[in-house]
């Protein structure tokens, strides 16, 4: 169903010039020229048609694909970008005065996008300015490799590619070249470069509904960058494979649309539509390299990963590939001024990861710390922690849930991987010697598991350790477990800052600490006093949803929200507690 679509924006007939006005007061090296709403020009502040003494160049289009093209200009690449409406080409007028304003005797190279509208409106304003007396060249940029020949008068669609012949031109035009060999330059970097976009949204206009025309779970694939419908619709797979299929067809042999072949040097651009992560664009270069490296023979010297040319908010990525000759990673690597072209990636890449420059953890020995016959204490240990981490595990979905609605989502995962890696290092674990063991549970949190959650469980087994460690080798006693969970919470409250009420992960192990103490002194059964401070723990997890959050991000989330779930680390807690205690009765029953 089609919606409204939600836009930090006032009129929508304003936000180009809305989006100029906000960009030259970002960026002081940029003007504006003063002729809104019909001509907007963004400009080089310190260019002019009087004092211009390099070739200008000229670039533009229909607005909503920012950065592109204003994002480009300055020093060492574009003089002047011209901005038309959101997705129409800028009309004959605007483009003139562009022109007109940056232009000195050098002259002007217009780079122009293949489209129909930007070829016809850049043509004439071109031709235009020749009246008046300008030197004007052209280069179009079509690199689309999504549709296969023949594709009419048309022909391929410029996309983002063509910010790598802006960074040509532009760094060509300023070490001073004419004009005909900037255009020579920009017009030989157009014919190496090949791009494809791949959408996982359809992305909207301001002021209009979103289209509903993808389903859930359906991407397309050979997009451009104006909302039109891709060359195919497949169904959402996972990164490595989208990416294989789009180098495959940039660097098809049928279509020959790059000339590129095994054995050559490349550059790869992963350009993110406007609504990606940057997580993802970087997953998907650090995929696209090894494949173009290992299944196309190829190496990658220069990569460029992030948002350079949009589709307003469309979800999705594009790829582009282009020959790497060392004349155009001169240009590339050239320094420049405009505030949206990447830096930091030029030079030769040093080997991308080295060894951690930190001791082996005690868990990572090997079999030898496995005792070869556990012991009672040993055997009850084994079960206890395995049926913790287990419950861990078919806890994730609910927690992350529970976390969605209170935090940041992912409380369920990061236990996840703590409880995983427990049950993997629990092989290695000294099951005969209980302190020692609570210290391997704390490396291996401390390894596997990250997060606020992960740092507070390693200070929570690293505290027991301590409590307990005078009696390593020995059997641990109810009353020393007990003074080991005191202890524990204490150095979580003192670390953490909080105390009981502040809807943590304390307000389940507090009332579990004294329910095991009072009965433990009382003198009843250990086993049963684990089971009922178990019982407790659950009650004070459940009793969270009555508090206001004082500790963590839930303290952001109003009472009213809170209310309808407990706090996620209190659940997690209390469960694996339970689970523990149920399984240290059925033992023992056993």
């Amino acid at each position: 169903m089609a919606f409204q679509a939600k836009k930090l924006i006032n009129n929508p007939d304003d936000v180009v010039t809305e989006f100029i006005e906000g960009l030259v007061e970002t960026y002081p090296g940029l003007q504006y020229l003063d002729g809104f709403p019909q001509v907007k020009v963004v400009l080089r502040a310190d260019v002019s048609s009087a004092t211009n003494d390099k070739v200008a160049v000229i670039s533009g289009g229909g607005s909503g694909h920012e950065p592109a093209h204003a994002g480009y200009v300055g020093e060492g690449m574009l003089t002047a970008a011209i901005c038309g409406d959101v997705f129409a080409s800028p009309p004959v007028d605007s483009i003139l005065a562009g022109i007109r304003a940056v232009t000195g005797p050098m002259g002007c190279l217009l780079i122009v996008k293949n489209y129909t509208g930007d070829r016809l409106n850049f043509g004439l304003a071109a031709e235009q300015a020749k009246v008046e007396g300008y030197k004007v060249e052209t280069v179009i940029v079509g690199d689309d490799c999504a549709l296969p020949p023949p594709r009419g008068i048309a022909g391929r669609r410029g996309l983002a590619g063509t910010i790598l012949v802006h960074k040509v031109a532009g760094a060509a035009a300023a070490a001073g070249l004419p004009l005909a060999k900037v255009a020579a330059e920009a017009k030989h970097a157009s014919e190496l470069v090949g791009t494809m976009g791949v959408g996982l949204t359809v992305c909207t206009l301001p002021g209009q509904v979103t289209s509903d025309r993808l389903g859930p779970g359906k991407i397309e694939l050979g997009l451009g960058i104006h909302g039109e419908p891709g060359a195919a619709v497949a169904d959402l797979q996972p990164v490595d494979v989208v990416v294989s299929h789009v180098l495959n067809q940039i660097l098809s042999t049928e279509t020959n649309y790059v000339p590129i072949t095994r054995g050559g040097r490349v550059i790869l651009m992963v350009n993110g539509l406007g609504g990606t992560p940057l997580m993802e664009l970087m997953i998907a270069a650090g995929k696209a390299v090894p494949r173009l490296q290992l299944e196309h023979g190829l190496a990658v010297d220069r990569v460029y990963t992030g948002t350079f040319m949009t589709s307003l908010d469309m979800a999705g990525f594009s790829i582009s590939i282009m020959r790497a000759d060392p004349p155009i990673l001169e240009r590339l690597d050239a320094s420049t001024k405009a505030p949206s072209w990447p830096v930091g990636v030029d030079g030769v890449h040093p080997p991308t990861k080295i060894p951690i420059p930190v001791p082996p953890s005690p868990s990572a020995k090997g079999d030898e710390r496995r005792p070869l016959q556990l012991s009672e204490q040993g055997q009850v240990l084994e079960i206890a922690i395995e049926t913790a981490a287990n419950v861990i595990l078919d806890l994730k979905d609910s927690l992350n849930d529970w976390d969605s609605k209170v935090g940041d989502g992912d409380c369920g995962s990061t236990m996840y991987r703590g409880a995983k890696a427990i049950l993997e290092d629990i092989k290695n674990y000294p099951l005969n010697d209980a302190a020692e063991t609570v210290n391997e549970i704390g490396s291996t949190i401390r390894r596997a598991m990250g997060g606020t959650s992960g740092i507070i469980y390693t200070i929570f087994c690293k505290a027991a350790y301590t409590q307990l460690k005078p009696s390593s080798g020995s059997v641990v006693t109810p009353k020393q477990w007990a003074e080991a969970l005191a202890a524990s919470i204490a150095a979580v409250s003192k670390y953490g800052g909080a105390s009981a009420g502040y809807r943590t992960l304390l307000d389940a192990l507090l009332p579990a600490s004294s329910v095991l103490q009072e009965k433990l002194n009382a003198g009843e059964d250990p086993i049963t006093a684990f089971v009922l401070s178990s019982e407790a723990a659950l009650t004070g997890a459940e009793l969270t949803k009555k508090m206001q959050a004082q500790a963590g991000r839930s303290t952001y989330v109003s009472s009213e929200l809170l209310s309808t779930v407990p706090d996620p680390g209190a659940m997690a807690v209390a469960t694996w507690y339970r689970a523990a205690a149920l399984a240290v009765q059925q033992k023992y029953k056993s």
